[in-house]
């Protein structure tokens, strides 16, 4: 799951290298706005779930550990 992730995240920003970077994605300037919706959409139609409005926000989506997370919380709703 977390190259699957690696690859959306690299696929919106090939700029940037999300696997030295630990954390801080949205701190750091790696995503802005506009990429979290790219890559919320991404996700949810590569793992096959919904994430609910309410959990976008910068903690749940500033690591891969926390998109991970994000991603399996919603996979067990299904």
């Amino acid at each position: 799951m977390k190259q699957q992730i690696i690859d959306i995240l690299t696929e919106a920003r090939p700029e940037f290298d999300f696997q030295a970077e630990a954390n801080g994605f949205i701190e750091k300037g790696m995503l802005d706005s506009f990429d979290i919706i790219v890559i919320i959409s991404e996700i949810e139609e590569k793992f096959d779930i919904s994430i609910d409005g309410d959990q976008i926000l910068p903690e749940n989506l500033d690591s891969i550990d926390a998109i991970s997370k994000l991603v399996t919380r919603f996979s067990s709703k299904n």
